[in-house]
């Protein structure tokens, strides 16, 4: 690289197949990361693409998901620096495990609806055996390459539906797409030193988190950006239905019980951005409590609830308010990625400051914005 500042660009993040991942909405985004930045939040993590960038960028990053298994994405690519999985450590992960009668999860839950109960067993050995990994990084990295390869076997890449066994069946299907039909072992084989090579230092003390948004912002300290990135209620994929197997997978749940025809964990996590009666006092509170965070990045949709003109109100109540839009030219998965739909980038400033007199004094006050 020509410039000190894009040395950790020779690190590439590993295509996603995530509905809503901003992966392909990365330099759009990164055209508008304000200058002079070296702190910042990812508060809705998920794929951890965005807050990939901000490593790549070379800021100190906290990130966050309240599902599991995209906390083990932000531990193993975000703050791990230099943990990667060895040969031994493949061999280890795919032996017979002497705890495999312990764990029996995915095969009791979703043989025959998701795979075939061998590879559903297969699936049990490797989650004892991830237990036994020396290194809690490089437990997150298996977990991680584990669940993308299982979003690479089930058609569609996620599992809100039935038809992954008819899918990997049929041959024109398979004709589209090898993966249906490929072994998992072989296909996190061909994942994993994509995943390794992500792996890299950026020379700053970078944190994951798996907690509700709600509860971890009380307690961050002094940050320079926010990038916001909630579920848009009304118009995206409920996540925990779609990627309910990830979850469960790298969970392992002891207290939920399996639900529909889809097997989906119940009682699901609280999110609070997801349902039209929680999401206004939670997006209200969210900007309450970001206050003290000089610059906001906010990815929204315009089919999403509320509307992309009371968002911008909400918002203008604490910042000054810019907003950029790009539009969908071909379905992603999802209402709110539809050919014709728009991704929404709102761009928070501080707002600008005026002298007012007061008495004898002259004082500055922000504008009151909408």
């Amino acid at each position: 690289m020509l410039f000190e500042e894009y040395t950790f660009f020779n690190h590439q993040f590993p295509e996603p197949q995530y509905l809503g991942a901003k992966h392909t909405h990365l330099p759009w985004l990164n055209k508008h990361v304000p200058s002079g930045v070296k702190t910042a939040l990812d508060a809705f993590g998920g794929s951890q693409s965005v807050a990939f960038l901000f490593k790549q960028l070379g800021f100190e990053i906290l990130t966050n998901d309240f599902l599991n298994f995209n906390h083990q994405i932000g531990l193993s690519l975000i703050e791990n620096k230099d943990c990667k999985i060895l040969e031994s450590d493949v061999k280890m992960l795919f032996n017979q495990s002497s705890a495999k009668g312990q764990f029996s999860l995915i095969a009791e839950t979703y043989s025959d609806i998701f795979f075939e109960r061998e590879e559903a067993e297969f699936l049990d050995n490797f989650r004892a055996n991830v237990n036994d990994l020396d290194n809690s990084y490089k437990q997150a990295l298996a977990f991680t390459v584990m669940n993308r390869a299982l979003t690479r076997k089930v058609t569609m890449g996620h599992f809100a539906h039935t038809q992954a066994l008819n899918y990997a069946n049929n041959p024109d299907r398979i004709k589209r797409n090898r993966s249906l039909a490929r072994p998992i072992k072989d296909i996190f084989l061909d994942l994993l030193p994509k995943y390794n090579a992500a792996v890299f230092d950026n020379k700053q003390e970078n944190r994951s988190f798996n907690m509700n948004t709600l509860e971890l912002m009380p307690d961050l300290p002094k940050m320079d950006l926010a990038y916001f990135d909630p579920p848009y209620c009304d118009s995206h994929a409920d996540y925990q239905s779609f990627y309910h197997l990830l979850e469960t997978f790298t969970v392992y749940w002891k207290d939920k019980e399996f639900v529909n025809s889809i097997r989906r964990y119940e009682p699901q996590r609280y999110s609070g951005f997801d349902k039209k009666k929680t999401a206004l006092d939670s997006l209200e509170y969210l900007f309450e409590l970001s206050d003290e965070i000089p610059h906001w990045l906010i990815s929204y949709n315009d089919r999403s609830y509320p509307s992309v003109d009371d968002l911008q109100k909400m918002v203008g109540r604490y910042r000054d308010v810019q907003v950029e839009a790009k539009t969908y030219q071909n379905g992603r998965g999802g209402k709110g990625s539809v050919a014709g739909s728009r991704e929404i980038l709102i761009i928070c400033k501080p707002k600008k400051k005026h002298p007012v007199k007061i008495g004898t004094r002259l004082e500055t006050v922000a504008d009151e914005g909408f």
